[in-house]
């Protein structure tokens, strides 16, 4: 049997249990790219080896790699296609997974400002379209995921909130938004309507040409463009720049601070935070939650307040 075959039908079984397996799926129709037409009892520790180390040896991704694979070959075990597995047994010491980052409320307006440089190279419509993004990642904390697949019919104006279908555990969501946010919907909306749309209000709500929707790729080449334009360099012993998904991380760290200062029973909120960013359980949006100067002082500033309280009922 082909390892092809294998993969496909590692994947049709998958899907049918309700996952998605996107970037999983792509990564193992890469790894059947580079292992070649083979059977699957060709497979050799070695082409796997070359597969999980890459051209630059060991990254932050390898731990991926081999985490997808590793259901893969149980799965060609418990049918009976091969007797063992190729991966490697022993891992190799691997870079720190890199530390979310958390934008300044000066970094972010620098960001939005910086869409303006995406006029080079680009349609006419990308510098708006891309601000609007930053600007809708922001507000809504929502995946970059769920943005490119988000379309026309799934903003309604008139109620302010945004339908997320399909998010990553397979549930739809209703995410609010502001006015100010729903002026800069509209606007885009406007926008919008200028280029083809074929597909009517089922049409993608990003899309530079009009019929196919931005892709991930495009967008996070579109962000580093937009970084370096704002001076936004990568932190110090950090492997890699800010990323796409850092504004999930910073639209949580900046939603908790806001409560912080507003006087807001901060705990109690925390279950509506996960709700909104889609998140299982408070755990996941815990996670969310770095420490930063301005989270710290508002959590110092808010136990100050409590303790004056306390010493005043003595």
């Amino acid at each position: 049997m082909k390892l092809i075959d294998v993969i496909d039908a590692y994947l049709a079984r998958q899907r049918s249990l309700g996952m998605r397996f996107e970037s999983a799926g792509r990564l193992l129709h890469r790894f059947g790219r580079a292992v070649g037409d083979r059977l699957i009892r060709e497979v050799t520790p070695e082409s796997v080896l070359d597969f999980l180390n890459g051209d630059k040896g060991p990254t932050a991704t390898w731990a991926l790699k081999h985490s997808v694979l590793s259901g893969l070959f149980r799965f060609e075990i418990s049918r009976g296609y091969v007797d063992r597995s190729p991966l490697p047994t022993v891992l190799p010491h691997l870079p720190p997974p890199q530390t979310p980052y958390v934008y300044s409320t000066e970094e972010v307006r620098r960001l939005l400002e910086a869409t303006s440089t995406l006029r080079t190279g680009y349609s006419q419509h990308v510098p708006a379209m891309y601000r609007t993004m930053i600007l809708l990642l922001y507000g809504t904390g929502m995946r970059i995921g769920e943005a490119l697949r988000l379309t026309l019919q799934d903003v309604d104006l008139v109620e302010e909130v945004i339908t997320i279908h399909c998010t990553k555990f397979f549930k739809t969501r209703l995410v609010p938004i502001g006015p100010k946010l729903s002026g800069e919907l509209a606007a885009h909306l406007d926008r919008r309507g200028l280029l083809p749309m074929p597909q009517g209000r089922a049409a993608p709500l990003f899309a530079s040409r009009g019929i196919r929707g931005w892709t991930y790729q495009s967008v996070v080449t579109m962000l580093q463009h937009v970084r370096r334009a704002a001076g936004i360099e990568r932190p110090i012993g950090e492997p890699r720049p800010p990323r796409i998904h850092d504004l999930r991380h910073t639209a949580a760290v900046h939603r908790v601070v806001a409560w912080y200062h507003s006087g807001q029973d901060v705990q109690r909120l925390l279950p509506q935070l996960a709700t909104f960013l889609g998140h299982i359980d408070i755990r996941s949006t815990q996670r969310y939650l770095q420490m930063t100067p301005e989270l710290l002082e508002a959590a110092s500033q808010r136990f100050a307040q409590y303790a004056m309280e306390g010493s005043h009922e003595e």
